[in-house]
């Protein structure tokens, strides 16, 4: 949408009259020779010599740039209504948007793109006072973007094809992640002994964590936490990779989200679930899977597992089983029962 913290400065230089020019005329009618022996500074466009492009160009590689991307249809057709959004065609305008960043990688700017919302920023629009029906308000809302902490992905040269799906995902992830926060925010203290509820049930949840990543053993994992509320479905994903010795490796941003969205589920009693996939070299996948009850992670059996990856989720039909698979049941993690806050 908007390109914000350009940071591009032209400076010309004043090129005034020289009166101590290098060659003039002597009294015998002969030209003179410049005594100091300098040549003139070759200068570049705009009188700007190339040391000072060169300048500018070093200090524009450190100034971060943001571009604000319409990732959908239903988005783009509603910032048609502006005048001053010249676009006509969603595919078009994303084959703009991956030229423009691949020539602000070329200058040497990290760049970031941020998934702009035409709703909030006709809500920006109406709060600040500034017209939506203008570029620079478009520029000044994907900067507020960036500012304050909105979905944001790391142009690292992967084509719009890829950037779009990534942005989306972080959009989506980050507001799973902050309404399960509010979630465990607005619970307060347990009635009963004044423990605070959402707290406990984080810690609760890390804990589950750290015990189901020390039972999986050596391997690639990638886990995945739904959690059904009345508001939303939550699902939060954890891809990590444990070696065969020393501690696992693991994204901490996708491990606070994992544990924040299994905390909501402990906190509200909800009927979730864990499922876990592992790969290790020249064996099978296993899926195993537990159930959230009680505050805790219930193994599943290898039959309800078997049920749950084979059913059509919207229509109840069964599914082939996927090739190179085994279902196996959920391991016990080795957890008392807590005291359970309410």
């Amino acid at each position: 949408m908007a390109r914000t913290n350009r940071g591009n400065a032209n400076g010309k230089n004043t090129n005034g009259k020289n009166t101590n020019r290098g060659n003039t005329r002597g009294k015998n009618g002969s030209r003179g020779n410049d005594r100091s022996g300098r040549k003139a500074e070759r200068t570049g466009p705009a009188g700007t010599s190339r040391g000072a492009r060169s300048e500018l160009l070093a200090l524009r590689a450190e100034v971060p740039c943001t571009v604000g991307l319409l990732a959908d249809e239903q988005d783009f057709a509603a910032m048609r209504r502006y005048r001053t959004f010249t676009f006509d065609d969603h595919h078009r305008y994303l084959r703009q948007v991956d030229g423009l960043l691949r020539t602000l990688a070329t200058e040497g700017a990290h760049t970031s793109v941020a998934l702009f919302d035409p709703e909030e920023f006709a809500e920006y629009c109406a709060e600040t006072g500034h017209a939506p029906d203008a570029p620079a308000s478009r520029s000044r809302f994907t900067a507020r973007i960036a500012a304050t902490g909105g979905a944001l992905v790391t142009y690292t040269g992967q084509p719009v094809e890829q950037l779009v799906p990534q942005l989306i995902n972080t959009a989506v992830r980050k507001a799973t992640w902050e309404y399960a926060t509010i979630v465990l925010a607005d619970l307060g203290d347990c009635a009963d002994c004044g423990v605070d509820i959402g707290r406990a049930s984080f810690d609760r949840a890390s804990r589950l964590l750290t015990h189901l990543i020390e039972r999986a053993g050596p391997g690639t994992h990638h886990l995945v936490c739904s959690i059904p509320t009345p508001d939303e479905q939550l699902l939060a994903a954890l891809h990590l990779h444990r070696p065969d010795t020393g501690p696992a490796l693991l994204d901490a941003s996708e491990s606070a989200e994992f544990v924040t969205v299994l905390a909501a589920g402990i906190a509200l009693d909800s009927p979730g679930g864990v499922v876990l996939r592992t790969t290790v070299p020249d064996a099978p996948d296993r899926l195993h899977g537990w159930r959230l009850r009680n505050s805790t992670l219930a193994p599943l059996s290898e039959g309800q597992v078997f049920s749950a990856y084979c059913t059509d989720a919207d229509t109840g039909e069964p599914l082939s089983p996927e090739p190179g698979v085994e279902y196996r049941a959920g391991f016990d993690l080795g957890i008392e029962d807590p005291d359970i806050h309410r």
